[in-house]
């Protein structure tokens, strides 16, 4: 494979007396179909690394800083390890570095992870949520039943947190301020695993610190994972997430479909754009769309992995979004052509 960059890297300019990252000029990596009519297109940059980090293939500025949300939560997860969380089972491990869907057995997983180090979930610091399974959710709401902690989709990462909170020692009370030793220790490790150090650090949708790093330290990290030797923590993460992928997301999920079709990958998508990779041997693969929407990281997710190797074949149930008109399907969400050389 050749690597190849498009768009200038990004420049700062100071704005209001802030330093701001200014937009790089990203290629177009997906495009929406409609009847044969160019609808719709997605901006953004993607970084193909092999197994050692190095860089294989780019498209876009993939140095520039992005927040990689959920994407950050495998390597989050070798922090909580090292600080003495003892997950009972890989089945703790992979919710703990995943972000499902509010199913029963999810929330019945977590509350019982919060249960074992003598916690309840008002303990959590995610906020109430509806699950974001569809007929769970439609349940709920027939029912009359409120959101909840446990259903946020980032419950099972706060209940592996505070269960590292007690693992060490440390106060579970403000767990989520970035100068809580838990959050010095998740930062410091994902700098380490990616690199670089961590750019900026802001709040996520989760209410927990997010940690910016550009798309070739997000791959570099990921893969180092399923690169690792057997019986490191690093290794135990990959291990459980792509031993129980329907607790990293859940029925119908992308993350879960894909790990369950193509042995040994790891996936973890992440809010905003942005999609993770890794295959054992082959390297990994991260995207960021510049428009922060979903609908077009699984086509560029896929575009990705053939790049890794992997088959068209056992893509295609993923590598078209198809395009809904009427009663039938007029077009599709697919790769564009700065994918495919």
């Amino acid at each position: 494979m050749t690597a190849s960059s498009e768009g200038p890297a990004a420049s700062s300019r100071v704005a209001g007396g802030e330093e701001v990252l200014s937009w790089p000029d990203n290629p177009v990596l997906v495009e929406v179909w409609r009847s044969g009519f160019l609808e719709s297109v997605h901006c953004g940059s993607l970084v193909v690394v092999g197994p050692d980090g190095a860089v294989l293939y780019a498209v876009g500025d993939v140095e520039r800083p992005v927040l990689p949300r959920s994407a950050n939560k495998p390597v989050q997860a070798t922090a909580l390890l090292a600080a003495g969380w003892r997950p009972r089972s890989g089945e703790e491990l992979a919710i703990g570095a995943g972000s499902h869907s509010g199913e029963d057995g999810h929330r019945e997983l977590v509350a019982g992870m919060l249960a074992a180090v003598g916690l309840s979930p008002d303990d959590l610091g995610c906020p109430p949520a509806l699950p974001v399974h569809d007929p769970t959710s439609a349940a709920w709401l027939a029912a009359g039943r409120s959101p909840e902690r446990l259903a946020m989709n980032c419950s099972g990462k706060h209940a592996a947190m505070l269960s590292a909170c007690v693992a060490a020692g440390w106060p579970t009370e403000g767990y989520l301020e970035r100068e809580h030793p838990l959050q010095q220790a998740v930062e410091a490790r994902l700098g380490q695993a990616a690199r670089t150090p961590v750019a900026a650090v802001v709040v996520d949708g989760c209410g927990a610190p997010q940690h910016a790093l550009p798309l070739t330290g997000l791959a570099r990290g990921v893969a180092s994972l399923v690169e690792a030797a057997a019986g490191t923590s690093d290794r135990a993460v990959a291990d459980a997430m792509r031993a129980h992928p329907w607790f990293v997301a859940g029925s119908g999920r992308d993350d879960t479909d894909l790990m369950r079709a193509v042995d040994g990958l790891l996936v973890k998508g992440g809010a905003d754009g942005v999609h993770v990779a890794a295959l054992p041997g082959r390297g990994a693969v991260a995207l960021k769309l510049d428009d922060g929407g979903d609908r077009g990281r699984t086509p560029a997710l896929c575009a990705g992995l053939r790049q890794l190797g992997v088959p068209a074949e056992q893509l295609a149930p993923w590598s078209l979004t198809p395009v809904s008109g009427g009663d039938g399907v007029v077009g599709e969400v697919r790769a564009a052509a700065a994918l495919l050389t």
